[in-house]
Order: structure tokens, then sequence, then C-alpha cells
């Protein structure tokens, strides 16, 4: 496929597609109704629709039976890790190691024209991001993950988390997991705002902005106190009326669902067709650090300032922003 078609290209090799990034019509003030029809079908597939399915397998097929969890035991415990580390694994490395490592469409729509492992770099462990994000990944982000995993099938299974079940209250639990995506962008938004507070910046979130040029495996690849932050999204569950399948289909969005911004390539070239990855947004976090704090679902990036969305205009109100900002410092 020919990128030059769907976007352009600088002297430096970096990718930028055509148009704006737009939030959800949903969201937007006044709602435009009307231009759901035309957005759905992109914030469903692929990967919500995923992450809902493997919500469902992973409780109903894969995880222990509810009344065994009722006791904490390693084994159970240590069944839901592996189960986690070989899920993140093939999840990651199935974006990794096409188009990274055997860079099968080069660097076609690609945001930053180089790849991260053409040369090493001292921010990272052995030189190399790849390695740090695999290590802090399956090292960490995965047990910490698993621990929020844990602490909610072992409430629920001893009553002290209200679980209603499908069968009770299917629209209650549908609306509930239409909301999922919602309240992961504000968590995420508000966490994200948080540690960029200059002291937690500089000892807690700059490990995650070492990779100014995304891959798959850069996702989890944070400080363990930032992991935990980033999934204690989860216990909103442990406060209101909900089901472990709603609670894991959430903690799936968060951990499978933090590769889709960090894909590094606007479109997965399948053949003659292409998948359209979403990464586009969280990308100019990592390029500009300040921009995008949320995901665009919700605009409360707009709403505060902080939006971005892709344009030669968004890149002149950013550098607005940055002046004034100096302004005021040097004051």
């Amino acid at each position: 496929m020919d990128d030059l078609n769907y976007g352009k290209r600088d002297k430096r090799g970096d990718w930028v597609p055509n148009g704006a990034l737009v939030t959800s019509p949903l969201f937007r003030l006044p709602p435009q109704f009307g231009k759901l029809a035309g957005w759905l079908p992109g914030y469903f597939l692929p990967w919500n629709v995923g992450f809902m399915v493997t919500g469902v397998v992973f409780w109903t097929m894969l995880f222990p039976p509810v009344a065994e969890m009722a006791k904490l035991h390693w084994a159970w415990v240590l069944r839901i890790l592996a189960i986690n580390l070989v899920a993140v694994t093939l999840f990651y490395s199935a974006l990794e190691v096409p188009l990274y490592l055997r860079r099968r469409q080069a660097n076609r729509f690609k945001y930053n024209g180089k790849f991260p492992g053409d040369a090493p770099n001292t921010a990272f462990w052995f030189g190399s991001q790849n390695v740090e994000g695999m290590l802090r990944s399956l090292g960490t982000g995965v047990p910490i993950w698993t621990a929020y995993q844990c602490l909610l099938g072992w409430m629920a299974a001893n009553g002290y988390a209200l679980t209603v079940t499908f069968t009770a209250h299917p629209l209650y639990l549908l609306a509930l997991g239409l909301c999922v995506p919602a309240w992961h962008e504000f968590h995420f938004y508000c966490v994200h705002r948080l540690i960029h507070v200059p002291v937690l910046y500089k000892y807690i979130h700059a490990v995650h902005h070492n990779s100014v040029n995304p891959s798959p495996w850069s996702s989890l690849s944070m400080h363990p106190l930032e992991q935990a932050l980033y999934f204690s999204s989860c216990l909103i569950h442990l406060v209101i009326p909900s089901n472990p399948i709603v609670a894991l289909y959430g903690l799936h969005y968060a951990g499978l669902g933090a590769v889709v911004g960090h894909i590094g390539f606007d479109k997965v070239e399948m053949g003659e067709a292409a998948l359209d990855t979403h990464a586009f947004t969280h990308y100019l976090h990592h390029k500009y650090f300040e921009v995008n704090y949320g995901d665009g679902l919700m605009p409360l990036d707009k709403l505060f300032g902080s939006w971005h969305d892709g344009t030669a205009e968004g890149d002149a109100l950013m550098q607005a922003r940055f002046k004034s900002k100096v302004a005021r410092a040097n004051r």
C-alpha cells in the first residue's frame, strides 16, 4: 500500500495522517448524535469487541471457579498470573514481531520514520527499549495487573463486592459495560495529569516517556507505582454493583488495550486491506509530552487546553501554549 495516499511524510521521514483527530461525538457539547452511526464502528472494532470477548472467555473458561477463589491460595493466583503472562506476550508480540522485528511493511504508516531498535539507547536497560519494555511489562506490570484481578475475584467470591448477574440485570450490566471505556478514559486522564507533576514525572513517569518512539512493548513499560495507579481504575467495581466479567473487561481494556496507543503505526497492512490502529492520539503525547493526556474519547484535553488534533493548526496552538507558559514562568 502507498501510505502517501493517506498522509504525508516530512524531511525526517516521519508520517502523519491526513485530516484532524476528533473526539467522540457523544461527548461533545452539544452531543452530535447524527454522527454516531459513522463513529461507532471504529469505536467497537477491532479493539473494544476483542477485549469484551477475552473478558468473557477468561472468566468462563480459563479462570478458576468462583468457589475456589473464595480462599486465597498460591495455586489459583499463579494460574491467573501464568494466563496473563501468556496473553500479554502473545498479544504484544503479534504486533511487535511483524512490525518491528521483521519489518513486514517497512516504515509505511509509521509515525516516527526510525525504528527504536536501530541504535542502542543508554536511557534503557541494556541499551534496548524493547528489552526494558518486556522486563518491566512482564516483571511488574502483569503481576500488578494480576494482583488486582485476584483481589476482585476473591472479594466477589466472598460477597465483599456487590455482584449482580446478567440473568437478573442484563440491561444494567450492558450499560455498565458500555461505560467501561469512558470510566477508563476519565481515570487515566486524572492519573496521567497527576504523574506529570514535575516531582512525580522525574521519579516515576519519566520511565515511560523514555519511549519517545514507542513500540508495543512500551505499553506497560512503566515504573511500578505508575502501573499500580494505572490499573487502579478497576477498583470502581468494588463500590458500585457490578459483575466479574465487566470488571475483567475493564482490566483487559487497560492491560491488553495499553498496546493500542503504542503501536507506532497508523495502519497495519493486511493484504489489500489495512487495520486502523487508532494510535495517533497517544503517539502525539509521547512526541510532545504535554498534549493528549487522554485518548480522545472524552473531550477532557479540549476542556483543559491540552488537545492536539495532529494538524499544523494543532502544532501552532501547542506552540502558543508553550510560549505562554514560558512567559508566565519568567514573570
